[in-house]
């Protein structure tokens, strides 16, 4: 079976919650370790997000670091492996906020170890940007288990919006 063909079989479970201070609906879903994988489940998951969001350009820099985090959980923190799996939740408030977590079943990272991909020694290099791209497109990233969990938010263009990144 073909990895899209895989992917097409699991859609979105949603699980709406409603909290006291803001309702919210929160998908749990999880995708399998092939780089083909990530694209559809991305797509689905952008549609998804799309539907709580006003288009404000938050939603590029929302796939963007969505993208990487899935990329990076997949090759780094499972190493293609097909016995793992990259495991997503992605909490969106009816007031435009949103929340992605994305948890691999890899070892983890130090992320302090990782070169600033914008010092001028590491400006050449072709790869090792993807963790800068996240911190960049979200107003939040932190991560969890050594690395294995990365939790990533965008607030809502409609009730303050994001300072402008100094890079």
């Amino acid at each position: 079976m073909e990895s899209e063909d895989m992917f097409q079989t699991h859609t979105l479970a949603l699980s709406t919650r409603i909290l006291q201070c803001c309702p919210h609906v929160e998908p749990e879903q999880s995708l399998p370790i092939e780089l083909t994988a990530i694209s559809p489940f991305a797509d689905q998951l952008m549609v998804f997000i799309h539907q709580f969001r006003e288009a404000d350009g938050g939603e590029v820099d929302i796939e963007i670091a969505l993208r990487e985090a899935l990329a990076n959980a997949v090759v780094h923190g499972n190493h293609e492996n097909p016995n793992r799996r990259v495991h997503v939740t992605c909490r969106c408030s009816t007031e435009g906020e949103v929340s992605i977590t994305v948890s691999d079943e890899g070892r983890g990272f130090d992320n302090r170890a990782v070169p600033d991909p914008t010092a001028p020694g590491n400006v050449e290099f072709t790869h090792g940007r993807g963790l800068y791209l996240m911190q960049m497109s979200m107003d939040e990233v932190r991560f969890e288990r050594s690395g294995a969990v990365v939790h990533m938010r965008r607030k809502s263009a409609k009730v303050s919006p994001a300072p402008p990144r100094q890079l």
